[in-house]
């Protein structure tokens, strides 16, 4: 038998053997789900699409979301200049908390909520560091909506540049483009506060998509629009600043903005100069985009990325009122102004792009477990960078406990 019939023969024979154990034939290439075949065509290859579509999955995001330089057209934040040291005084974390009527230790919580890295600091050191699934100090996480945090504090430094003359001016007076939409008449402080009125349901139903999971699919899996591109037609649904209504296409306008305001620079250009390098940071942070070079914008709702002590340097900047690394980076009236409350009932609630937690205590969240949690009362910076399951907020409130505890907790 020749040499090519017998290896046709052999193959012939692991196919056979494989059907019959019940292994499912291999295609061609990957099927897309309708959702993404339905309107216009994508030239994201095909296997691309398919992993941004599932990459928040639970049997995935561990790996997804520190690879997203893999999966996206991206925009370099570079560093320069002198990194800004972070002083150790490494201890145990020696505490515990309770949730639902049981008492666990930080090593328990660490399983428990799904932990890719963790990082305490207490009077501005690092107390405890921790990177778990093959992650180390050099892997850069997405942060998802914590990036919105990031987004307000440009704007503080746009507003104190003059760039932005007050929060109260119309956001069409700056983007004429809002004029005729459910924008137009809004002003920047009700954006910053989530407060806009326009109509966009922040609900995510890929099985059944409204404007949210769309604007989703189009702009972040398949590229062929930009995620601001609603904003300049969509409805009104309440009347601006009555109605509170969390939607990431707010931030997106007022990554819009600050684009308009700085003289024609990229929104990673503006935080570079006026954010990453003056903080110091010891690695090159990045945008994911929401289409290729030349035509996509940086996904500033929900897209950057960064190391564990860099998200741990913006914390500590907060806390500090506004100043790191020897520069004062943004006003402490804004860090005040930011992390006030609008919105909820003393424990929790919502200021200008910042979750609130009661005390004076405030957070950048992120989409399925990302923390940058400041208690300026008790010097404590904490971030946890999580790869929550969808929906689960047993995870999240237990995530909360732990990091009261942490904020009571004094090192010995």
């Amino acid at each position: 038998m020749g040499q090519k019939n017998l290896r046709r023969r052999v193959l012939q024979a692991i196919a056979l053997t494989a059907f019959m154990i019940g292994a499912p034939p291999a295609s061609a290439q990957t099927e897309l789900p309708p959702q993404l075949t339905a309107g216009a065509p994508s030239e994201v290859p095909v296997a691309i699409q398919q992993l941004r579509w599932v990459m928040n999955d639970a049997d995935v995001n561990a790996l997804t979301f520190r690879s997203m330089d893999i999966l996206f057209t991206t925009r370099q934040v570079p560093r320069s200049g002198p990194v800004w040291n972070l002083p150790r005084e490494d201890h145990t974390l020696d505490f515990t908390y309770d949730y639902k009527g049981k008492t666990y230790t930080p090593e328990q919580f660490l399983d428990r909520t799904y932990t890719n890295a963790l990082l305490v600091m207490k009077h501005g050191h690092i107390v405890y560091e921790n990177y778990r699934n093959n992650s180390d100090a050099q892997t850069r996480f997405i942060g998802w909506s914590m990036t919105k945090s990031l987004t307000s504090i440009l704007i503080g430094v746009a507003l104190q540049e003059g760039r932005i003359k007050s929060l109260d001016d119309p956001i069409d007076t700056y983007l004429p483009e809002l004029k005729g939409g459910g924008y137009e008449g809004v002003t920047i402080r009700q954006i910053l506060q989530m407060r806009s009125g326009v109509d966009y349901e922040e609900r995510y139903d890929f099985a059944n998509p409204g404007a949210a999971a769309q604007n989703h699919i189009n702009a972040l899996v398949k590229n062929v629009a930009r995620f601001v591109d609603p904003a300049r037609t969509i409805k009104r649904l309440h009347k601006p600043g009555e109605v509170f209504q969390y939607k990431t296409l707010d931030t997106a306008v007022l990554g819009w903005l600050l684009e308009r305001v700085s003289g024609g620079n990229t929104i990673a250009g503006y935080m570079t100069q006026h954010l990453w390098e003056p903080l110091g940071a010891e690695r090159n942070g990045f945008f994911i985009m929401d289409g290729p070079p030349g035509v996509g914008r940086e996904f500033n709702g929900a897209g950057f990325n960064a190391t564990l002590r860099d998200f741990a340097r913006v914390g500590l900047m907060m806390m500090q009122g506004g100043r790191a690394n020897g520069h004062q980076i943004v006003s402490p009236e804004w860090v005040a102004l930011s992390t006030a409350p609008t919105e909820g009932n003393g424990v929790g609630g919502y200021g200008m792009q910042w979750w609130t937690f009661g005390g004076g205590a405030y957070s950048a969240l992120g989409l399925q477990g990302q923390y940058i949690y400041v208690d300026p009362r008790s010097e404590t910076v904490v971030v946890k960078l999580s790869y929550f399951p969808p929906g689960n907020m047993e995870a999240s409130d237990e995530t909360s406990a732990f990091l009261a505890a942490a904020s009571a907790w004094s090192p010995q």
